[in-house]
């Protein structure tokens, strides 16, 4: 009974909240406030579309903390290539077989290979199995797939259990 009145009770808080920071601190704006933090959740929920969750937190900041590494290292290495002769790059287009299924570890895939840089997330086929890549530099393309679903696609697998 209490879901169905109140399917987000989080969202309600904040909202109430956020509406009190932003507004006189009065008893008007306290009830009102308190009316739309009810009826927005209640009326948006929904149009809410379930998602996987982080079954994995701490993996979830470790992975989080790699990628800010990767992001680092990419730099350096893309300067440095750039700064060589471009007759050594090798650009190229990669197809990486997805093993992922859900939309959002497949958003998150898919962001942290363009926010390295050198990679950028082309497309996802229609059928969500392949995810297209194009790479600065390809020396192997076995190598760069096998490299991105062990460094990427697999912990994404376990942080949400998927």
């Amino acid at each position: 009974m209490i879901k169905r009145l109140l399917p987000m009770p989080l969202h309600s808080v904040l909202l109430w909240m956020l509406w009190l920071i932003l507004n006189d601190f009065s008893a008007g704006h306290l009830v009102l406030g308190a009316f739309l933090a009810l009826l927005i959740p209640w009326l948006a929920h929904p149009l809410s579309d379930p998602h996987v969750r982080v079954k994995r937190p701490l993996k979830a900041l470790q992975y989080a903390l790699m990628v800010l590494w990767d992001i680092v290292v990419s730099n350096f290495e893309v300067a440095y290539r750039v700064l060589m002769p471009n007759s050594r790059l090798r650009p190229g287009m990669v197809v990486l077989p997805l093993t992922l299924q859900e939309e959002l570890p497949l958003a998150i895939l898919a962001s942290t290979i363009s926010l390295t840089p050198g990679t950028v997330s082309v497309d996802f086929s229609l059928d969500r199995q392949w995810l297209y890549i194009h790479a600065l530099h390809v020396d192997s393309e076995d190598a760069l797939i096998a490299h991105i679903q062990q460094r990427y696609e697999r912990p994404l697998q376990e942080i949400f259990a998927c």
